[in-house]
């Protein structure tokens, strides 16, 4: 037998004649990452968009560099222990299908970057954008945002986006999942919140009492029972209470609908996300004068109504 083939199937050797072994700089680890990724048909759907993104992602997370310089690491070589971490975590990524926020704990929205785990959905959100500007032109004055809710915060992301938007607003970020809250309450307070965002179980409205609010936002669930079905496995990972939502998707809709105005301040705004849902929500509330919100990532998937629109 040749000797240079006779660990070729021995795991105990990988490092030695194994892959491993020929993936030395941060460069050959890249290539392989996204031939993996591109072989396995791994789905992007939480945070990148191709196999390249987030291949990158996956392994400047994993040895701690940041995520923006690239460029000087490529030629750096990987040691013996950061390979066998990258290793496991690219076949989770591919076997297992662990979306790559899981893997790293964490998640980005521009430029904020959050603790994730699989108590949350990872968060990705059409309000990332719009709460950049505030919401304008819907909300004049940023300051004047006096109280705010956060419904369905999951991990707390949006809370800390609007706290940094209405620099003047008490928020509440509310969620019907104790594990959620308890991710929130780790990335309240990593951005030092504590004092501006308040955490609250509640079941939509179910736990605010009579509390009012000068602006509601809401990501809910909303995904319909076909579209669940459908989802890719990475998807399965996630809490499926933060998905879907009945047949048509919008029963946490209904009831975000059906009680906001109580919630809201005289001239306060609702707006909700309903990903692709408009032309069902539109079938279902056409009494309503929806405003339908534009971003750069997406037309039509969140929509407004100030207190005067509703019901």
């Amino acid at each position: 037998m040749n000797a240079s083939h006779e660990h070729e199937h021995d795991p105990e050797h990988e490092h030695e004649h194994g892959p491993l072994a020929e993936l030395v700089t941060l460069r050959d680890w890249l290539r392989y990452a996204v031939t993996r990724f591109n072989r396995g048909e791994v789905f992007f759907g939480h945070g990148c968009s191709d196999a390249y993104d987030e291949a990158a992602w996956l392994l400047m997370a994993t040895l701690a560099l940041p995520l923006e310089r690239l460029e000087p690491f490529l030629d750096a070589c990987i040691t013996s222990e950061e390979r066998d971490e990258l290793f496991a975590r690219i076949n989770r990524r591919v076997d297992e299908r662990v979306p790559t926020a899981y893997l790293v704990n964490e998640a980005w929205l521009g430029e904020f970057r959050f603790y994730v785990d699989e108590r949350v959905i990872v968060p990705r959100s059409f309000f990332a954008e719009l709460l950049e500007d505030g919401l304008a032109p819907w909300v004049e004055d940023p300051d004047a945002v006096g109280s705010a809710l956060d419904l369905c915060t999951g991990s707390g992301c949006l809370a800390v986006l609007m706290a940094h938007a209405f620099p003047q607003a008490q928020i509440v970020a509310a969620d019907l999942s104790d594990d959620a809250l308890q991710v929130a309450e780790r990335n309240v307070a990593d951005y030092g919140l504590e004092g501006r965002i308040e955490l609250l179980h509640s079941d939509v409205f179910d736990g605010l009492g009579g509390r009012r609010f000068d602006l509601i936002i809401s990501n809910p669930p909303y995904v319909t029972a076909a579209a669940v079905a459908a989802l890719p496995p990475e998807y399965l990972h996630e809490p499926q209470m933060a998905l879907g939502s009945g047949e048509d998707g919008l029963d946490v809709v209904r009831r975000l609908l059906a009680n906001a105005k109580r919630h809201l301040n005289p001239g306060g705004i609702l707006a909700v996300e309903v990903g692709h849902n408009r032309a069902i929500v539109e079938d279902a509330f056409p009494e309503l004068p929806l405003v339908w919100l534009s971003t750069r990532g997406g037309d039509d998937m969140v929509f407004l109504l100030r207190y005067e629109d509703l019901s």
